[in-house]
C-alpha cells in the first residue's frame, strides 16, 4: 500500500509539472481515455458474461501481436486505437477498464480502485466495447454501450479525484485525449431491421446522444477530442458476400455517409458552444473509398475478402481456431468479415494523425495532441 500511495504523489507531481511541458514541446499527452466499439476495443468484452457477447479471446486472433495470443483485439494484431495511442507516444492503447476490476472482491477493491486510479491518471483507460453503439437498444445485453462508457468514465474520474484531488484531475483530463469511435453498429442494426424506420429519426436519436456523450464529457473537464466517423460499412465482407459480384451495399454506405454529414455539424456546434472544446474529425468514411478505389497505391492485394473466416470470401462465419488463414496477411484490409487487419489499421492511424489533409478536419490528431 505506502508503495501505490508514493506512486499517487508522483503522479500528483508529474500532473502539475510535466504535462504542461509536454504539451509545448511535442511529447505525448498524460492519458488517452477510449470510448466505442470494436474498432477500438482492446479486450474489455472477454470479461463480459453472456453466450451472445463477442470475443476475440481465441486463435487466429492476435497472431501478430507480440507473444502471438488473443488479447482481445479484434484483429490479428494491434489495433487502430493502438496504433493511435503508439502515434502519440504511448506504448499501446491504454487498457481496458474491465481487466483493471478483474476479481474485484470486498477484500481487495481498494487495491484494484488503486490499479484503476493508476492506469487512469498515468496511461489512460480503454472503455470501448465490440458490438457496442451510440443506442442502448444496439445488440443490447452483449455488449457495454455508449451511455454506460460514459457512465463508467465518470466512476473512474471520482476515483481519480478521491486520490488526488479535483484540481490536478481537472487540469490532467483538459490536455488528455478522448478518442471515440462508434456508430457502425447502429447502421448494421438498423439497415438489418425487417420493419426500417425513418432514416431521419435514427440520425436524430444518433446525434442526441452523441451530443449528450460529449457535453457530458466536456462537463467533467474534457477538451481534447478525437472522433472516427463511420466509414464505408458496406464494403465489409459479411456485407460484400451477399452480393452475387461481391460488391459494397451502397444503401449501408449512403446511411453511413448521411450520419457522417450530421457528426461533422455536430462537432462545429459543439465547439461553438462548449468552452475549450478542441477536436480532430478524422474522416474514415472517404479513407475506405479511397483505398477501395485504389488498393494497389496502400499496397492492398484484396480489399473484399476477410482474411481469418470460412466460405466465399472467408466471409460466412467468423474467425475461429479450424478458420481458414489467408497467406497474405498485410494484403488484405479486413481481418475477419467485419475488422481491418493490423496493417491497415497502422495505415488509418497514420493518416488520421499526420496524413493527408483531406482525412482530418479541422486538424488532424497530431496538432490536437500538442495544442495547448
Amino acid at each position: 500500500m505506502e508503495v501505490l500511495v508514493l506512486l499517487l504523489c508522483l503522479v500528483i507531481s508529474s500532473i502539475q509539472t510535466a504535462a504542461p511541458v509536454a504539451a509545448a514541446v511535442g511529447l505525448r499527452p498524460p492519458a488517452m481515455y477510449v470510448l466505442g466499439d470494436s474498432l477500438l476495443d482492446v479486450g474489455n468484452n472477454n470479461y463480459l458474461t453472456g453466450a451472445d457477447v463477442p470475443r476475440a479471446n481465441k486463435p487466429y486472433y492476435g497472431v501478430d501481436f507480440p507473444g502471438g495470443k488473443p488479447t482481445g483485439r479484434f484483429s490479428n494484431g494491434y489495433n487502430t486505437a493502438d496504433y493511435i495511442a503508439k502515434s502519440m507516444g504511448f506504448a499501446s492503447s491504454p487498457p481496458p477498464y474491465l481487466s483493471l476490476l478483474a476479481d474485484n472482491s470486498s477484500s481487495s477493491s481498494r487495491i484494484h480502485a488503486h490499479q484503476l486510479v493508476l492506469a487512469a491518471l498515468t496511461n489512460g483507460v480503454s472503455y470501448a466495447s465490440a458490438d457496442a453503439g451510440i443506442l442502448d437498444s444496439t445488440n443490447a445485453g452483449k455488449c457495454i454501450p455508449l451511455s454506460t462508457q460514459l457512465r463508467y468514465f465518470n466512476a473512474t474520474r471520482a476515483e481519480m479525484v478521491a486520490a488526488v484531488g479535483s484540481v490536478a484531475v481537472s487540469a490532467l483530463l483538459s490536455k488528455s485525449i478522448f478518442l471515440i469511435g462508434v456508430g457502425s453498429n447502429d447502421m448494421f442494426v438498423f439497415a438489418a431491421a425487417e420493419q426500417q424506420s425513418d432514416a431521419a429519426a435514427l440520425y436524430a436519436s444518433l446525434i442526441s446522444n452523441y451530443s449528450a456523450t460529449i457535453t457530458q464529457l466536456h462537463s467533467m473537464g474534457a477538451r481534447k477530442f478525437a472522433v472516427i466517423n463511420v466509414g464505408e460499412v458496406g464494403c465489409v465482407p459479411t456485407v460484400r458476400v451477399l452480393d452475387a459480384a461481391g460488391q459494397c451495399a451502397d444503401g449501408l454506405n449512403r446511411l453511413a455517409a448521411d450520419f457522417d454529414d450530421a457528426l461533422r455539424q455536430l462537432l462545429v456546434d459543439l465547439a461553438a458552444r462548449l468552452p475549450g472544446l478542441v477536436y480532430s474529425l478524422a474522416d474514415s468514411f472517404a479513407l475506405s473509398r479511397d483505398t477501395f478505389a485504389d488498393p494497389q497505391a496502400a499496397g492492398y492485394t484484396d480489399i473484399a475478402a476477410a482474411c481469418c473466416g470460412s466460405g466465399r470470401l472467408l466471409a460466412e462465419a467468423d474467425c475461429l481456431p479450424n478458420s481458414t488463414l489467408c497467406g497474405n496477411r498485410d494484403g488484405h484490409v479486413f481481418w475477419d468479415r467485419y475488422h481491418p487487419a493490423q496493417r491497415a489499421c497502422l495505415l488509418t492511424a497514420q493518416a488520421f494523425y499526420d496524413g493527408p489533409a483531406q482525412y482530418t478536419t479541422p486538424i488532424n490528431f497530431m496538432q490536437l495532441a500538442q495544442s495547448s
